[in-house]
């Protein structure tokens, strides 16, 4: 029998073989009650399934146009990816960017811009200063936004790490905690204090006054995270699948069971608590203390105002995140990534002029974050009255990243987001951590150069004035028509 069978060519097993498969595959089909394609066309309804899934990679790269893709078009990664490899910005034979499409930036070039030997380089900025015992001076505009190790890889956070340290910028940390790899390059590093407090809780999930202590010898800042724009109101999930050791002792948590983090601090209810938490942090570390928030309205900063001007200065956060609607690294849930709190072209300016109607801009640094990775972007949120930047999604690209989309699903394709020890071996650090730096020094270079031809001689000096929002009409309006510098209104009470 064996040696019947063996008689027959190879080719012949291997038509039974496939033939057999089908059959299997057909029979599974018409028998199955979940998938009605199937029961009706087996077999080849799979073909349905599999054009689905690869249609977003065909449209990336074959069928959409420059300018077409979302989160990010292809112009705009294009963009990044000549910065971080130290390319240059230029272009040939015009721009592709539709200068009639409504919001689109138009920066005011003035007659007589600044000379080479008239520009100032861009003044450094103190968080904290006058308030607690160890400001922190941020000499770079563009800075690496809030990334977890758990959420992105330990190569992506090693890269990172001294890519930001050769830049000159800061590196925030995310919501789960310090790990070896942020420590790696020796950068200024922002910690966050996320809902469960990875990093910084006590056995019972509360924050430990040690661990804070601790952690203040070795970071610049505390950053109390309210909420982000991938995900407002909604708290994250590791699932215990991805909880290994390291990463649980890094956090604070058992290892291999589900981590969820509540939706917001629950020992942060208000206002008052929260301002209250804020100074208690700042006193005993004596490191400045922020806020990372996605805004839904004007209540936020009326409620943090109001309590200020009632009981002083000391209690005010020394710097504001604020994270646009249209933000987020992370994975979340569709429903609170499309339609939940202002895209940051409506939050920031909601921010700086309540900051200003109520005296408190001298105060608390602005620090603008949402999909903010073109130095175009970049100079708009200064414009507005924003300090600094912070981006994720463009210190991503410059790893590498190709916008696959699978960040949550442990598959990237680039070893950014992923803990696949294969895939990971597409990031090399020697590499990526030079991109790393050259994006963040050529976004600087780029933002100061579109304030050199808007007449002013450094960043910092960007106006309202100088741009301009085109309408839907197809015409452009100032900034500073859309939204007029509001008057102070109130004396803030002396610290």
């Amino acid at each position: 029998m064996a040696k019947d069978i063996l008689s027959y060519g190879i080719g012949t097993l291997a038509a039974f073989a496939i033939l057999a498969a089908l059959a299997f595959l057909f029979i599974s089909d018409i028998t199955q009650k979940k998938h009605g394609v199937l029961r009706n066309y087996p077999v080849v309804g799979h073909l349905r399934y599999f054009f689905e899934q690869l249609g977003e990679y065909f449209r990336q790269y074959f069928f959409s146009g420059d300018r077409d893709e979302m989160p990010f078009n292809r112009a705009t990664r294009a963009w990044v990816y000549r910065l971080a490899k130290n390319e240059g910005g230029t272009i040939g034979f015009g721009s592709t960017y539709d200068l009639h499409t409504p919001g689109a930036l138009i920066f005011v070039n003035h007659p007589f811009p600044v000379l080479e030997e008239e520009r100032l380089p861009t003044p450094s900025l103190a968080l904290g200063e006058g308030f607690c015992r160890q400001p922190f001076e941020a000499k770079s505009i563009v800075n690496v936004s809030g990334m977890s190790f758990g959420a992105i890889s330990a190569p992506a956070v090693r890269a990172l790490s001294r890519g930001a340290a050769l830049a000159g910028c800061w590196m925030d940390t995310g919501e789960g905690g310090l790990s070896p790899y942020h420590l790696e390059g020796g950068c200024d590093i922002v910690m966050q204090i996320g809902t469960a407090k990875y990093g910084v809780r006590d056995a019972q999930g509360g924050l430990s006054e040690e661990r804070l202590l601790h952690l203040a010898k070795t970071v610049k800042a505390f950053e109390i995270k309210l909420s982000q724009g991938a995900k407002p109101g909604k708290g994250g999930v590791l699932p215990g699948k991805k909880v290994t050791a390291e990463i649980a002792q890094i956090r604070g948590i058992p290892e291999g069971r589900d981590s969820i983090s509540p939706n917001r601090h629950r020992d942060i209810a208000d206002m008052n608590q929260l301002l209250e938490k804020i100074h208690f942090i700042r006193e005993l570390t004596g490191r400045p203390v922020g806020v990372k928030t996605a805004v839904g309205g004007w209540k936020f900063m009326h409620d943090m105002a109001d309590v200020i001007q009632r009981r002083g200065m000391e209690l005010a956060p020394d710097f504001l995140v604020i994270d646009g609607g249209e933000g987020g690294s992370g994975a979340a849930p569709q429903a609170l990534a499309d339609h939940m709190s202002l895209s940051i072209e409506e939050a920031l300016p909601r921010v700086v002029d309540a900051l200003i109607e109520t005296g408190l801009k001298n105060r608390i640094r602005i620090i603008a974050s949402g999909k903010i990775v073109t130095s175009a972007r970049a100079a708009w949120a200064l414009c507005v009255g924003a300090d600094f930047v912070n981006t994720a999604r463009g210190f991503m690209f410059s790893l590498g990243c190709i916008q696959a989309l699978r960040c949550h699903q442990n598959t990237c394709p680039t070893g950014v987001t992923t803990h696949n020890k294969r895939l990971q071996r597409a990031l090399v650090v020697e590499e990526k951590y030079l991109r790393v730096a050259n994006y963040a020094n050529n976004m600087n270079r780029e933002i100061d150069m579109i304030a050199h031809s808007c007449g002013v001689r450094h960043a910092r000096e960007l106006k309202r004035e100088h741009v301009r929002i085109v309408q839907a009409s197809g015409q452009s309006v100032a900034l500073n028509m859309l939204y007029p510098y509001p008057e102070p209104k109130a004396r803030m009470k002396a610290a």
